[in-house]
């Protein structure tokens, strides 16, 4: 395990629907010092978007709150950045001022020798400039793929920040292939799951959540943010298959939803605090990953999946590599928790044997399996890389 150590990150704005980000370094803070610095910008913003300029009026109330203690050793902190990632003069600016806020920063906290982490590849430019002594470079994306920013030059920013980084983390094994190339210390870190918290759905305890508790059975569900990758026409599928059956889209969408309201067993509850999702799940009777089939997609491993099967549930998913790998190496008591298709049709027939075969006994079983895979488990892997890279460079 990795104690005592000072680490600041780049990372997404914490108040995000929870991530790889949030859980890696919320269990690093329990015994180390994290200053979690909230999202720098991966784009240039439009003055004319309601939700840019929002996000903007955010950072600066942030700003002026100054750190905010989550828990532990936890802090997290809105820094003020032109949101200019391409830009050099932008850059240089940045660096200066990154530069003074976190020294006076870690001097409040007595973090003098720190480690830095970034989860954001915009994050290249300040990595060796910044009074580190290590650098770690943990890679969830092929971000270059992401339909809101500059791929070549996200490209270029991506490859020198894995050159320069002192070990890079990837948490698909098609990530791995890539950055590996770059850099000898290059490590698989596959996802964990907060257990505990997924299998409260199994719990007498646990009420459905009021929203879809009187819904017709079955219940199919799918929970997370809707972007882009995310294949709406395949609710509007099920929903014109069987529209006896109930379709449940827990979270926040920023993509046109329209199409699927004139669906009367669709159901677009929106984004719900992580706290009352086990609730949800226990309303399910099946759990979807219905992503499109893009390059993106391809390169990730959904953080939903160990969080369904946590649940009980029985996962629907499309054919993508992290998922895929899942569910061929499944066997006894885990047979068929995972199954994967590449058409709707494929999708449509694997629902329908989950609500024929799935079984209290089966939930159990699959919760019971994904024991083995929480993020304690993972994130003591990912210190003892960083702690054995640590050692050498100092040798």
């Amino acid at each position: 395990m990795m104690r005592g150590e000072n680490i600041v990150c780049f990372a997404k704005d914490w108040s995000e629907d929870p991530t790889s980000n949030n859980h890696v370094m919320k269990l690093l803070g329990r015994d180390n010092k994290v200053l979690w610095l909230n999202s720098i910008a991966t784009r240039t913003p439009s003055l004319t978007s309601g939700r840019d300029l929002g996000k903007i009026a955010k950072k600066l109330k942030g700003f002026a709150k100054g750190p905010v203690t989550i828990e532990g050793g936890l802090d997290v902190y809105t820094p003020i950045v032109l949101p200019f990632p391409h830009s050099t003069l932008a850059q240089k600016v940045n660096e200066h001022v990154l530069r003074e806020s976190l020294r006076f920063l870690r001097s409040r906290r007595g973090m003098k020798d720190f480690q830095l982490w970034s989860f954001l590849p915009t994050a290249e430019k300040y990595v060796g400039k910044l009074g580190e002594s290590l650098s770690v470079y943990y890679c969830t994306d092929e971000w270059s793929h992401f339909s809101y920013v500059d791929k070549d030059k996200i490209v270029a920013m991506e490859r020198r920040l894995c050159e320069r980084a002192d070990l890079v983390f990837c948490t698909a094994r098609t990530l791995l292939e890539r950055k590996g190339v770059y850099n000898p210390n290059t490590f698989l870190a596959s996802h964990g799951v907060d257990h505990a918290h997924f299998a409260k759905a199994l719990d007498e305890k646990t009420e459905v959540a009021e929203e879809i508790r009187k819904l017709p059975k079955p219940v199919l569900g799918f929970i997370g943010l809707v972007q882009d990758w995310v294949d709406i026409d395949f609710f509007a599928y099920l929903a014109e298959k069987r529209p006896d059956w109930s379709i449940v889209v827990v979270g926040k969408s920023l993509v046109d939803m329209s199409k699927l309201q004139k669906y009367k067993n669709i159901h677009l509850l929106g984004r719900k605090p992580y706290e009352t999702l086990a609730g949800y799940c226990k309303g399910f009777d099946v759990s979807l990953i219905p992503f499109v089939q893009n390059e993106l997609t391809r390169n990730v491993n959904p953080i939903k999946l160990r969080e369904y099967l946590s649940a009980g549930l029985a996962v629907v998913s499309t054919d993508i590599p992290e998922v895929t790998l899942y569910a061929d190496a499944q066997h006894g008591n885990m047979k068929g928790a995972v199954l994967v298709g590449k058409t709707h049709e494929e999708l449509f027939a694997h629902c329908e044997r989950v609500l024929r075969e799935d079984s209290p006994e089966a939930r159990r079983a699959r919760s019971e399996e994904m024991k083995k895979e929480t993020w304690e488990v993972k994130v003591a892997e990912l210190g003892d890389h960083v702690m054995r890279v640590r050692d050498a460079k100092k040798r």
